[in-house]
C-alpha cells in the first residue's frame, strides 16, 4: 500500500511543477505521470477490495510477460491489425471520393444524404450475423464490418468539411477566374483537407474498436477472441486486462501514425499550435 502511495505524490509533484522542465521533457512527463497515478490507484483498489478475480498490476505484467514469451499474441495482434488495415483503405479509397462529389454537388447531396444518414446509426455490430452469414468466419468478414465502421465517419466527415467551406473563399476564388474543376481542385481540395484528416483519425479508432468486439462474437483470432479466450480458460483475467492494455498502446501508435498527415504543407494551416 506504502509503495503505490508514494507514487501518486511523485506523479503529482511532476505534474504540479511541470512548468519548470523544458517543453520536451513536460510533454512526455506529463501523460508518464498520470499513467502512474492511474497504476496506483488500481493498484490500492484491489488491494483494498480484496478481490481474488481481478488482476493486479503485478498480476497484468506478469500476464503480459506470459502472452509475449508464448508468442500467441503477435500472431493475433497480426491478424487484427491485418483487418482494420484492409478494411479502413477500403473505406478511405470509397469514402472520400464519394464524400468529395455529395459534398460538392447540392442535387447529389439531396439524392444520398438521406440514405446515408439513415445507414450511419446503424451499429456495426448489428452487421456481425450478416457478415459471417456472406463472408463465414474468418478475415472476410472482419474487412467487411471494419469498412462499414470507417465509412460513414469518412464520408460525413468530408461531406461536412466540402459543405462548410466559407462562400467568401469560393467567390474569391471565382472572381479571379476559378471555376468548376479548377475552383474545386485549387480551392475547395486543400480548404477540406484538414478536416478530412479529422474524419479518418476518428475512423480509424472506431474500426478498431469494432475489431475487437467483432473478433470477440464471430472469429477465430486476433486480439478480440484472445480476450475471449483467456475469459474461458479459467477465468484468466490478468491475460485480458494485458490484452486490453496492449489494444489501447496499439490505438495510441495507430493514432500517432494518422497524425502524421498533418506534417504536409497542404494541411498544416488548418491546425493552429497552441
Amino acid at each position: 500500500m506504502i509503495l503505490p502511495i508514494l507514487w501518486i505524490l511523485g506523479s503529482a509533484a511532476v505534474f504540479i511543477f511541470a512548468d519548470r522542465f523544458p517543453e520536451r521533457v513536460r510533454d512526455q512527463l506529463l501523460p508518464i505521470s498520470v499513467a502512474v497515478i492511474l497504476c496506483a490507484l488500481w493498484s490500492i483498489a484491489v488491494t483494498l477490495s480484496g478481490t481474488a478475480t481481478f488482476p493486479s498490476p503485478t498480476d497484468t505484467w506478469v500476464g503480459m510477460v506470459e502472452l509475449i514469451e508464448s508468442n500467441r499474441i503477435w500472431g493475433d495482434i497480426v491478424a487484427s491489425l491485418h483487418r482494420v488495415s484492409w478494411g479502413f483503405c477500403l473505406a478511405t479509397l470509397v469514402g472520400i471520393p464519394l464524400g468529395l462529389v455529395v459534398g460538392w454537388n447540392t442535387r447529389t447531396f439531396t439524392a444520398l444524404n438521406p440514405i446515408i444518414q439513415g445507414l450511419r446509426p446503424i451499429s456495426p455490430i448489428a452487421w456481425i450475423p450478416i457478415a459471417i452469414l456472406w463472408f463465414g468466419i474468418g478475415d472476410g468478414a472482419g474487412i467487411f464490418l471494419i469498412f462499414l465502421s470507417s465509412f460513414f465517419p469518412i464520408t460525413v466527415g468530408t461531406m461536412a468539411a466540402v459543405r462548410n467551406i466559407s462562400l467568401v473563399h469560393q467567390r474569391s476564388a471565382m472572381n479571379f477566374g476559378l471555376h468548376g474543376m479548377q475552383l474545386f481542385r485549387r480551392v475547395v481540395l486543400p480548404a477540406a483537407l484538414p478536416q478530412i484528416i479529422t474524419s479518418l483519425r476518428i475512423a480509424l479508432g472506431v474500426a478498431w474498436l469494432v475489431i475487437v468486439a467483432a473478433e470477440m462474437v464471430g472469429m477465430d483470432s486476433g486480439l478480440g477472441y484472445l480476450i475471449n479466450d483467456a475469459r474461458n480458460a479459467g477465468s484468466r483475467y490478468d491475460l485480458v486486462v494485458a490484452t486490453m492494455l496492449v489494444i489501447g498502446v496499439i490505438g495510441i501508435i495507430l493514432d500517432l501514425l494518422i497524425r502524421q498527415l498533418e506534417r504536409f504543407d497542404e494541411v498544416r494551416w488548418g491546425y493552429a499550435r497552441r
